[in-house]
């Protein structure tokens, strides 16, 4: 995401509409301005989000397996079946996808 590389998260429609912290909604919006945080709290980078849409993981479109650092829709499938292993990942199973453009770094 600082390297101006990844430009596409995705994620589960129930995780991305989930409240979260004091001020989340639980969603964003084309054009909202984002503030990244690592793991430790710190704000890294200043995201603009350009587009969202829901896909189904049966077909994920170049866009968003590109956008998300992969170098193919089979390796972005593989990838989430390891991280999300509670859930059934079948061919109609849904995610939303966040499009984004890196707008600051804040801390490499």
């Amino acid at each position: 995401m600082i390297e101006g590389r990844k430009t596409v998260t995705a994620d589960t429609i129930e995780e991305y509409y989930k409240p979260y912290g004091e001020y989340g909604d639980g969603s964003y919006a084309p054009g909202d301005i984002i503030e990244v945080y690592d793991l430790r709290q710190r704000l890294r980078c200043i995201i603009k989000a350009t587009k969202v849409y829901v896909i189904r993981f049966g077909d994920i479109p170049e866009e968003v397996w590109r956008g998300e650092t992969f170098a193919s829709a089979e390796e972005f499938r593989e990838c989430h079946v390891r991280c999300l292993p509670h859930l059934d990942l079948h061919e109609d199973f849904e995610f939303v996808t966040l499009h984004f453009e890196l707008v600051e770094v804040i801390a490499p």
